[in-house]
This record gives C-alpha cells, structure tokens and sequence, in this order.
C-alpha cells in the first residue's frame, strides 16, 4: 500500500512540474482541497450560531461589532499578501535568502506597527464610529455592539499578523498550511458556543473568534519557521530606512491599501444600510451571503492564491505568451465550472436554506426573506471568480494601482446602487446591487489589463 502511495505521488509531482498550468493546477487542487474542509467548519458553525442566535438584535450587535476590526485586519494586511508576494519571490531568486530574510523582518516590523496604531485609534474612536455606522440601532442594541466590539478589538493585530506569515508560506509554494489554518476560527468559535452559551451568550461567539485567531496565528507562524526564516523582527541600519525591496513593496502597497479600504468598505455601506432596514435586516443579509461566501472563498482562495506565484515569476521572465495561455485557459475553466453552479443553486435557493438554517430561533419567514437574497448574490460567482484571475495579474504586474481606481469606481457605485435598490426591493436590493457593481467592475479591470499587457509586451526589458 505504502509503495503504491509512493509510486501515485511521485507521477503527480512528475506530471504538474510539465507546465506552469499544469502547476498551477496542482497548487490550485491542493488550496481548494483544505479551504473547502474550512467552509465545511464555517458552515457547521452558522448552523450552530442561526440555532443559537437566529436572525436577532444580539447577532446583529455581534456582526457590526466584527465588522470594523475585520475590516482593518482585511485591509491592511490583505493588501500586505498581494504587495509582498511578488517582491518576496524576485528577492529570493535574484539575491538569497539572507536578503529576503532581511525583507520579512522589516515587513513584519512595519505592519506590527501600523495594526496596532490603528487598533488604538479605532478603541478611542468606536463611542463616535459605531453610532454612525449603526444608526439604526436602538441604545441598548448599540451598547451592546460597543462592548462586544472593545472585546473583538486585539484580532486586528494578532490576524493580521498571521495573513502575513500565510504571504510567506505562499511566497515559497506551501499552500497547504496557510490553506488549512482558516478552519482553526470556526471551529473554536463552535466549541465556545457550545460549552459557554449557556452563560456568556453572544460573547461565546466573540471568545471563539479571538482564541481563534491566536492560534491561527501561531500555527502560521510555526510553518514559516518551518521553512528557515525567523519571526522576530531586526532593523538594519537607522530604523527609519527603508531598502530599496521594502520601499518597493510599499510603493505597491499603498495603491492596494487603498483600494481593498474601498472594495471593504463597500461592505461596511451594505451593512449600515441594512440597519435601516428593520430587526434582522444584518442578520438576514449575512445569513444570504453564507452559501456564496463559503464557494467564492473557496474558488477564490484556491484560485488567487495557485495563480498569483507563478503569475509574479512569468512577468518576472517576460513570459508575455505564457501569461496569456494562462489567462485564457483558466478564465474558460471558469466559466465552464460556474454558470451551471450559478444555475443550479439559484433553483435551489429555499431548500438550502430550509436544510441549513431553519431550526430553533430561526423562523420560516427568515428562510424566505434569506433565501430571496441569496439568489441575489449567486449570480455574482462567474463574475467574482473571474475578476480574481483578472486582479492577481494585475498584481503581478505591479500595477495596483489600477486596483486602486476600480475599487474607488465600485465603492461610489455601489453605495448609489444600495440606497436605490434597497428603497424598492428592502434588503434583497443590496445583495443585487452588489453583483451589479462586481459587473461593472470586472468590465473595467479587463480592459485595464488588456492595454497594460500590450504596453508590457512592447517594451524591451533592460
């Protein structure tokens, strides 16, 4: 049996190391393979939290109480994978790994302070932010986002640490762990709610995501360890310079930084509006975006993060056919894999909510309201999937800040869309203005990519 195990794998290994798409493939299997087991745990702990909590005041308090410091960790250290990578990659073949070493530990030494100044500012700021972002909420409600937002606050520094490392994981071509860490949050958050409901109520939900992400963080960290590089931080020279791959990474960063605080804060106008929208209004638009959440993170994790790597080495060789067979080849797989997906879940919309969600305080009415957005939302995932593909080669390129314009484009977009469709059609409107404005935006970046390609593949590299 060993043997056979042996003899199987090393035919895989001969037969993805044929092609750059052949290994992106692999890669691409390997990420989709552990990120779906983690949307399984998340789905198994939104059945526990719709049990549990339903579509209530105190799940609301929770959701907008996360969404700030999610938002922040998303945005800063999101943005960090896509900037990073690409430097990280050229450092390490062209000067060693010493160099690339050096890199890590003025990126890490940059980002820890960045998430924790923020984390300070929006502690001192969250008395004035939260009643405007939550202003349809009554004062009890709001005092309790409050508490359970200064409780939540430390994941901004602790995840966004942790994305950080899985960019170095990734940098080097070990997906699988940076890939399998996602399941360790929900799964503490189901353990919490199971064995601290009873007294802490909505706070069990909030212990499991904070001890979550300080073991997602240490998990991460280990395997980068793993692969030679330390974890604490060192200055060369006056602490203030910058060498010339950190200033790189930053002259990327910034355009990405700006652009995933827009394209996040597009979610931020969706729930806020939502709060006007009447008791469960939040709860019943995360409720309809869970299904799509748990296909589009696993399609896009698996997909963004195969591809980006090799994309970053293929511009770095001036691959300029290679990149485009990649494209196209994937962009056509795509579409094949998701529109019948598409079709066949939106038909499905009501039984899979009944089947997931409709028990204890979660009523037949919410299954119908939730599952009209959910159909509202699946028809984005074509779209979505292929604007990823789009988005990590305009990363490769080092041309974030078209990322940067498009997100400015789909923020302003979106927030008319919001507050027009939800006059008409409540909170099923939000959820159809976000697949509009993932239209619309998917459009832009192509044609972006296209002129950029053709002016990359005219200049003569030096």
């Amino acid at each position: 049996m060993n043997r056979l195990l042996w003899t199987t794998l090393s035919h895989w290994k001969a037969w993805n190391k044929r092609s750059v798409n052949r290994r992106i493939f692999a890669a691409l299997l390997t990420v989709g393979s552990f990120a779906a087991l983690g949307k399984v745990v998340s789905a198994a702990k939104d059945i526990v939290v719709a049990h549990d909590f339903g579509a209530s005041d105190t799940l609301d308090a929770f959701l907008i109480a996360y969404m700030l410091p999610e938002f922040a960790f998303m945005v800063l250290a999101g943005a960090l994978n896509a900037a990073l990578i690409p430097t990280l990659i050229e450092v390490r073949e062209h000067e060693g790994r010493e160099a690339a070493q050096r890199l890590l530990w003025s990126v890490t030494a940059w980002s820890a302070i960045i998430l924790a100044t923020v984390s300070v500012g929006l502690a001192l700021s969250a008395s004035y932010v939260l009643p405007i972002v939550a202003h349809g909420f009554s004062t009890e409600k709001l005092t309790l986002t409050l508490s359970l937002f200064y409780f939540l606050i430390p994941v901004v520094v602790v995840e966004g640490v942790a994305i950080l490392w899985a960019a170095v994981l990734n940098s080097g071509e070990r997906f699988a762990l940076a890939a399998l860490t996602p399941l360790i949050i929900p799964s503490m958050t189901i353990i919490s709610i199971l064995v601290m409901r009873g007294s802490w109520g909505i706070y069990s939900l909030a212990s499991g995501v904070v001890f979550g992400c300080v073991l997602e963080m240490a998990l991460v960290g280990w395997g980068v360890s793993r692969q030679g590089f330390s974890l604490i931080p060192r200055w060369y020279g006056r602490w203030y310079r910058l060498n010339a791959a950190t200033r790189q990474v930053v002259r990327q960063y910034v355009p990405l930084v700006a652009g995933q605080f827009l394209a996040s804060g597009s979610l931020l106008v969706d729930q806020s509006i939502a709060t006007t929208l009447g008791s469960g209004s939040v709860s019943a638009l995360s409720y309809g975006n869970k299904i799509v959440a748990v296909l589009m993170g696993v399609g896009s994790i698996a997909l963004g993060t195969a591809a980006l790597p090799y994309f970053a080495k293929m511009v770095a060789a001036h691959d300029w056919s290679g990149v485009r067979n990649t494209l196209k080849t994937y962009g056509r797989l795509i579409l094949l894999a998701t529109i019948p997906l598409t079709l066949i879940l939106v038909y499905l919309s009501e039984p899979l909510v009944r089947l997931l969600f409709q028990r204890g305080a979660f009523t037949a009415e919410d299954t119908i309201l939730v599952s009209q957005v959910q159909i509202f939302y699946l028809l984005q995932i074509p779209i979505y999937m292929l604007a990823i593909l789009v988005v990590r080669l305009i990363s490769s390129l080092r041309a974030n800040n078209l990322l940067m314009w498009g997100a400015l484009g789909s923020f302003s977009l979106n927030l008319v869309l919001d507050y027009v469709f939800s006059l008409f059609w409540g909170v099923t409107g939000i959820a159809l203005a976000t697949t509009v404005v993932h239209t619309v935006t998917l459009c832009y970046l192509s044609y972006a990519l296209l002129r950029l390609m053709r002016s990359r593949e005219t200049h003569v590299p030096e």
